[in-house]
């Protein structure tokens, strides 16, 4: 898909338009963006067959400001808009890597008004990764789960290629590993936003984000029972 980046309601109808389509023919979907503005659609498209969401987010930036650049409707605005139009579960949703700037005193209350609990990468250095996973797990439990990657949730030396790179970030095997635990949730569909090839040296951003993916999908694959041989029988 392609960024929205305009605040467009136009662009952000036909994106939700689209993912009801593929909904129709797959039970969850990934979303490969584009900015961020794009999880706002799908959530309204996953909140129509799931019900309220819980967002697990990990991401350097909150994502959960009132405008950005003076729009209601931008790639730090999404979070803000689903849970005023009553998309999100506000007893499940969190940040996961945030250190970015503020814009305000009261940002951090705002957000969790929202219902969003973050875990800051000062806090992932004291309890480390295993300690992250736990308090994800807690706070998501059984809910539906969309979880939205802003690669830019990586430290620039891991992911260079975005538009709003934040130093202090969580290393591509902490990610990497984070969304591996995510194996079991009631995960019904997830992005991966802010890849920008201009910026992009090497390619390190894209190898980043294709590897997320590719994690994200093998957490959503059937687990064979233990002690049975996994059925080769069946075609891809």
């Amino acid at each position: 898909m392609a960024a929205v980046g305009l605040g467009d309601p136009a662009a952000i109808t036909t994106i939700e338009n689209g993912t009801r389509a593929v909904l129709e023919r797959a039970g969850k979907l990934l979303v490969l963006g584009g900015d961020h503005t794009i999880a706002l659609p799908v959530l309204r498209a996953l909140h129509a067959r799931h019900g309220p969401i819980s967002v697990l987010h990990f991401d350097a930036h909150l994502d959960t400001w009132d405008t950005y650049f003076n729009s209601p409707y931008l790639h730090g605005t999404p979070f803000r808009r689903a849970a005023e139009e009553g998309l999100l579960d506000p007893e499940g949703c969190l940040h996961v890597g945030i250190r970015g700037g503020l814009y305000g005193p009261g940002d951090m209350k705002q957000d969790r008004t929202l219902g969003f609990v973050p875990i800051r990468c000062e806090e992932i250095e004291d309890i480390g990764v295993r300690g992250t996973i736990e308090r994800m797990r807690a706070r998501l439990q059984d809910r539906p789960v969309y979880i939205s990657v802003d690669i830019d949730v990586l430290d620039p030396a891991f992911a260079p290629g975005t538009g709003t790179p934040e130093p202090g970030g969580l290393t591509s095997r902490e990610l990497l590993m984070m969304l591996r635990a995510t194996s079991g949730l009631n995960v019904v569909g997830a992005d991966i936003v802010e890849v920008a090839p201009a910026y992009d040296h090497a390619e390190i951003t894209g190898v980043a984000a294709a590897h997320v993916g590719y994690e994200l999908l093998s957490a959503w694959a059937p687990k064979p029972t233990p002690g049975r041989a996994p059925d080769t029988t069946r075609g891809t």
